[in-house]
């Protein structure tokens, strides 16, 4: 009964948008339409936006604003467009809407990548994958697959550098973790049947393993984005403040509105909070967050660091969204960051002995 009253109300708006829109979409399925939006889990009013943003668009179908990617895509790049057009950006209604909208694209976005980049078995690893190895009662190492064969497995020979001793690996139950790029980790267990040289490499033979089991999956989309950014220590009673000076200079990798990737002299300790400042679209971006993670370069002394942002102002998200989903313009100034905030300042000044002392601090911290 309570189905029926639903459809009976869905057919009732339609009809009613229908008159309101001068009989626009004659062979739209407007009742589709909202069946799937509310399964979507938008709301009347909201839906009633997207109607309106897929006639504006063009979208013959409008229920597979649901489904596709691209259509959903088109819609929200018409939203950033008349946003900066208008000039409305700080609008939190506007930018509340450009929300759900971009959460709902990144689930679609996600869906699809795992339809394409899932992995099932050990035989379907790339060659050259980081690999982490797990020896119970030992400790964690650091390889990586030299060739994957039908038979088996060469991965480098495991090292970790706080162990000195030679390990005989021949025999050993092993749990090997990796990360595939765009994709999950993965955790399976095998054992090495030989120790040998491959392509000039002291390596490892392992089994194969039929099932891997699939951890960690992505809860965002991230982008590479090569850009030259600022680093600070995070300051937690204001952490979101945007500075103007210059702190460490650091190269960004990628990014998300979860987190960013970025290179930096040094090493930072896994834990440490920090924040990162750039700008996109000549628009200054501070994320302070926590590294998860870091990649530790040792013949360059350069890390790649992997840092968990903060939850973002939703305005702040929602243009780091934009560039994920390449809907900021493509040229974009190389200027760093402290060069477009607010009042320049003069460049021939000197940093503040507070900020300097921030600064040295912080290279002190990176530098061990």
């Amino acid at each position: 009964m309570a189905a029926f009253v639903l459809i009976i109300i869905i057919a009732f708006l339609c009809i009613v948008l229908f008159y309101r829109s001068g009989g626009e979409k004659t062979n739209a399925n407007w009742i589709l339409f909202f069946k799937r939006g509310k399964e979507a889990g938008f709301s009347i009013r909201e839906l009633e936006q997207i109607r309106r943003l897929v006639v504006n668009c063009n979208i013959e179908e409008p229920e597979t604003i649901f489904s596709s990617q691209k259509h959903l895509e088109t819609c929200i790049r018409s939203v950033v467009n008349a946003v900066r057009m208008s000039g409305d950006s700080e609008d939190p209604g506007i930018q509340d809407f450009l929300s759900r909208l971009f959460d709902y694209c990144k689930q679609l976005g996600i869906k699809n990548s795992e339809k394409q980049s899932v992995i099932t078995n050990s035989r379907q690893i790339s060659e050259g994958q980081a690999l982490k190895i797990l020896v119970p009662g030992t400790g964690v190492f650091k390889s990586e697959v030299i060739k994957n064969f039908g038979n088996y497995l060469t991965i480098s020979r495991p090292v970790n550098q706080k162990m000195t001793s030679h390990m005989q690996w021949d025999g050993l139950r092993i749990s090997v973790y990796f990360w595939r790029e765009d994709d999950a980790g993965y955790v399976f267990d095998t054992e090495v049947t030989d120790e040998v040289f491959s392509k000039g490499i002291s390596s490892l033979k392992v089994e194969h393993n039929d099932s891997l089991f699939r951890t960690q999956k992505r809860t965002s989309l991230r982008v590479k984005l090569k850009k030259a950014a600022f680093v600070y220590l995070v300051n937690d009673t204001d952490p979101h403040k945007m500075e103007k000076s210059p702190g460490l200079r650091c190269m960004m990798e990628d990014i998300s509105d979860t987190g960013c990737a970025f290179r930096v002299t040094g090493m930072a300790p896994v834990g440490y909070r920090l924040k990162v400042q750039f700008s996109l679209d000549r628009i200054p971006i501070c994320m302070p967050g926590t590294i998860r993670s870091v990649d530790y370069l040792h013949d360059a002394n350069i890390s790649v660091i992997h840092m968990e942002a903060d939850p973002l102002p939703l305005a702040t998200r929602n243009h780091i969204l934009c560039e994920v989903f390449d809907m900021l313009p493509d040229e974009d100034e190389d200027e760093l960051p402290f060069r477009v905030i607010e009042d320049e300042t003069d460049k021939t000044s000197a940093p503040s002995p507070a900020e300097d002392a921030q600064v040295r601090k912080f290279q002190e911290v990176i530098n061990g």
